[in-house]
């Protein structure tokens, strides 16, 4: 127990932990609760330990789908919100990391082998240079590496998710402004995210058929009549969401100088498989006017690996230096 660590990997939707002996070992007994199920993060810490048999170990480190600004911490897309001195106290860790769950995510791409990504256009990845990283699931995370100067990397801890979102086609921009008139500012994840897909769908409706009740789809719902039964209106809702997330993928290898390529995390997209491929996303991504030579060889690539690579970047945070 002196040296073994608890993991935590908390999006909106899910929060999967595991344990870790020590550090390089492997991460194990992996458990995902669903958030909705447990009254704060403490109550859900409590409960993996108690599972696991356990108490609590000297050392914690927690990525979660929010910033994380000093000791108060509140989730975006759920209601929990803790402060890290007094969860550090409650448990008895010696040492509690906190940190963005897409930071985490950002540390944990260079260990990622072959077979957990799938190449999604573009080239070589630049060996070297900087790497970004966005994932829409419950929010749209975002993040990156970048060389810091002395052989590695630096993860980026931001809110890129929330750049305000631009259409880029008529159509688009109808749909932007359904969106507006229900929330004032339009952000990249208020379209590409799951409840950002439902959204897409319902103001298509609104667009389309004023006078209709709007649909009550949720974007599980949207997907499958979308792959399924290629509903007309999902498949407009899917090919939607696909470009903005190229447009919102392609500014960010802009801002990065991404060379080392952009990595797509998340829940929604692996579940996709080959619609992503013939949708509008990879020209999207390259739709920069005279940077669009610079973007078509920047290789994208949609993480499918088993285990949430998160909780190794959550890892990576304990090691020692």
């Amino acid at each position: 127990m002196t040296q073994a660590r608890l993991l935590a990997d908390i999006g909106g939707t899910h929060a999967r932990f595991a344990w870790q002996a020590h550090a390089g070992a492997p991460i194990e007994d992996i458990a995902t609760l669903p958030c909705a199920g447990h009254a704060s993060l403490d109550d859900a810490l409590q409960t993996v330990l108690q599972r696991l048999d356990r108490s609590a170990p000297r050392r914690c480190a927690i990525a979660i789908a929010n910033p994380v600004l000093g000791d108060a911490v509140r989730m975006t897309n759920h209601h929990w919100s803790f402060s890290v001195s007094a969860l550090r106290s409650r448990f008895g860790f010696e040492r509690l990391e906190v940190l963005n769950d897409f930071t985490a995510l950002a540390l944990a791409l260079p260990d990622l082998a072959p077979h957990e990504v799938r190449q999604l256009g573009g080239g070589r990845a630049q060996p070297g240079a900087a790497i970004g990283l966005i994932g829409p699931g419950t929010g749209l995370g975002v993040s990156g590496l970048v060389p810091d100067g002395r052989g590695g990397f630096a993860a980026l801890a931001g809110e890129g998710g929330h750049v305000t979102l631009a259409g880029c086609t008529p159509r688009e921009q109808q749909v932007l402004a359904q969106l507006a008139r229900r929330h004032g500012h339009v952000s990249a994840e208020r379209a590409v995210c799951g409840q950002g897909m439902a959204d897409v769908h319902a103001a298509l409706a609104a667009i389309d058929d004023p006078a209709a009740a709007p649909p009550a789809l949720g974007a599980a719902d949207v997907t499958a009549a979308a792959l399924e039964r290629g509903d007309t209106r999902c498949v407009e809702a899917l090919n939607l969401f696909c470009a903005f997330l190229g447009t919102v993928a392609g500014n960010l290898a802009l801002t990065l100088g991404a060379r080392g390529g952009v990595y797509i995390g998340g829940g929604i997209v692996p579940r996709l498989g080959g619609f992503i491929d013939a949708s509008p996303f990879r020209e999207r991504f390259e739709a920069k006017g005279r940077f669009a030579r610079y973007l078509a060889g920047i290789p994208v690539f949609v993480i499918r690996a088993a285990q949430s690579p998160a909780l190794r970047g959550a890892a990576r945070v304990l090691d020692p230096a």
